[in-house]
């Protein structure tokens, strides 16, 4: 295959792969913007390998994802003071709002998930990967996989369900 082919079938599998690449990378990162960062990167080095990668181009580029994402939490320019945007009130049950207020909960409270439980929780029940695969893409057994997976799902109820307890918020932020 000469290096033209190549290109054009790497510049295929962006523009198909891209949406839910980045998809991936916003739960990994848990913002937009490191997430479009995260993505790039990923891109950048599965290009430079892509005439060595022969079959399942994605599962390269999720393994490639996984290690970047690990690699720029240890990074100390993501140890500062992480943005928090705190509603003034919460939605009742009846709110068209709510399901989003849902969506922004979880998301909250899978970024407090250390990065290789998240990866394994993300890995398995987002994606859907089974314990092998996601064991292969962390670079770990299968029962580590399940493990992370287990305690990971545990942090995400408790970080979740204390987001939603308007008693544990005030608590957390000093109010008596």
């Amino acid at each position: 295959m000469s290096d033209d082919e190549r290109d054009i079938e790497f510049r295929r599998f962006v523009a198909e792969r891209s949406p839910a690449l980045l998809r991936l990378a916003y739960l990994l990162a848990t913002d937009r913007s490191s997430a479009e960062d995260l993505v790039q990167t990923a891109l950048v080095r599965t290009y430079l390998r892509w005439h060595r990668i022969s079959s399942d181009p994605e599962r390269y580029v999720r393994r490639v994802l996984v290690t970047v994402a690990a690699d720029e939490r240890r990074r100390s320019h993501h140890r500062r003071e992480l943005p928090r945007a705190d509603l003034p009130d919460h939605p009742g049950p009846d709110d068209p709002y709510s399901r989003l207020d849902t969506k922004e909960r979880l998301r909250a409270a899978l970024a407090a998930l250390p990065p290789r439980q998240r990866a394994a929780v993300v890995l398995r029940h987002w994606v859907g990967l089974e314990p092998a695969e996601v064991a292969d893409l962390l670079g770990c057994s299968s029962g580590t996989v399940r493990s992370q997976t287990a305690r990971g799902l545990e942090k995400l109820r408790e970080a979740y369900a204390a987001q939603s307890d308007p008693a544990t918020e005030q608590q957390g932020s000093g109010a008596p």
